[in-house]
């Protein structure tokens, strides 16, 4: 597909028509194993987080598995995927940030084959915490970089140089794994950074993030991406939908996956309105740090009531236990519901 700086406009009805046409089922139906998956344990007794967790925290945690057994009956997975599609079958635990930056993540921060070493122990403690899903690593890199200087074109962003790309596509397969390229735009677009990922999306095992934390478009146009927190709505990213659609289409790969990151209402404010595809698959991923009571408030208040498809929830090594707490573990964040089914570190 060629972008077009107004392509965005019909996104919402194209990627609802080609949904239609493939013989999905609509948006608001439940597949019934993704379902299945997603609320396993829906019915279990109340469950207390670890010893040692603040009183704040448990009552957050109650609060936030509340609202998920009240979303259980209606929630939507989207339209049944087509053969290939990862989720819900499995679960991705993935590290992030950029190799050029320590302050942004994992990626970063530790030399190659401890940082690779890290993820191997995640991801076992993740497959012991849930036996019964197949954990699949990832490494997610972020390919496009929000910048706080505008840079010779203005765009406030800085696009990975492709030696980067392919080294963290060389971690991942190592693994046996997958990569997530990430967009910050900036003053950038969707449509002027995404077309040229594609020849990276092209691959099997190559899926997408987005960031609108650093969108800084609406209401934030002119603003210095990090000075306030950016905004996405449906149609920038049903505008992504359609693009990876036609591309697994016209290059008949597997369905694709989409990550979404959020960690606020009025960064996807009509998140209701994103329409995943059979060839797309949408994660809604609660990206905010802090103490467990404020990350358990963030996915009861931004992901599980504010429903698109699937979820995932992301655990800061450093942000999360600023103030002593240890980070999440797995078995406590399997709890909540829907079961995150992408796992992202930092």
């Amino acid at each position: 597909m060629v972008a077009t700086p107004d392509s965005t406009r019909d996104a919402n009805a194209e990627v609802a028509t080609r949904a239609e046409a493939d013989g999905g089922q609509p948006a608001e139906a439940s597949d019934s194993t993704a379902h299945a998956r997603m609320f396993a344990g829906a019915n279990d007794p109340a469950v207390q987080l670890n010893p040692g967790r603040k009183p704040q925290d448990q009552i957050s945690y109650a609060a936030a598995i509340r609202a998920g057994r009240t979303a259980t009956a209606n929630w939507p997975t989207g339209p049944a995927a087509l053969a290939g599609a990862i989720l819900p079958h499995s679960r991705i635990v993935a590290y992030y940030g950029n190799p050029h930056s320590k302050k942004m993540g994992v990626l970063g921060e530790y030399p190659e084959q401890q940082m690779l070493s890290m993820l191997d122990d995640s991801v076992a403690m993740w497959r012991k915490a849930d036996p019964s899903t197949p954990v699949i690593p990832a490494i997610h890199v972020v390919a496009v970089v929000a910048q706080g200087s505008a840079g010779p074109d203005g765009r406030f962003r800085r696009r990975e140089n492709p030696q980067t790309i392919e080294q963290a596509y060389k971690w991942a397969r190592s693994r046996q794994g997958l990569l997530f390229v990430d967009i910050q735009a900036g003053h950038s677009t969707l449509e002027q950074e995404l077309p040229l990922l594609l020849k990276y999306l092209e691959r099997p095992d190559v899926h997408l993030g987005i960031d609108p934390e650093f969108y800084m478009h609406y209401k934030r146009e002119g603003i210095r991406p990090s000075l306030k927190v950016g905004q996405m709505t449906s149609s920038d990213v049903n505008y992504v939908i359609q693009v990876l659609d036609e591309l697994v289409h016209e290059k008949n790969l597997p369905p694709k996956i989409l990550v979404v990151h959020r960690f606020r209402a009025d960064m996807v404010p009509d998140g209701e309105n994103i329409k995943p595809t059979p060839r797309v698959q949408v994660v809604m991923n609660m990206d905010g740090w802090g103490p467990p009571w404020l990350k358990f408030d963030s996915y009861k208040d931004y992901i599980v009531q504010h429903p698109v498809a699937f979820t995932g929830f992301k655990l800061f090594y450093h942000n999360d236990t600023k103030r002593g707490e240890p980070i999440l573990t797995p078995v406590e964040v399997l709890q909540l519901l829907p079961q995150p089914l992408y796992v992202q570190y930092q």
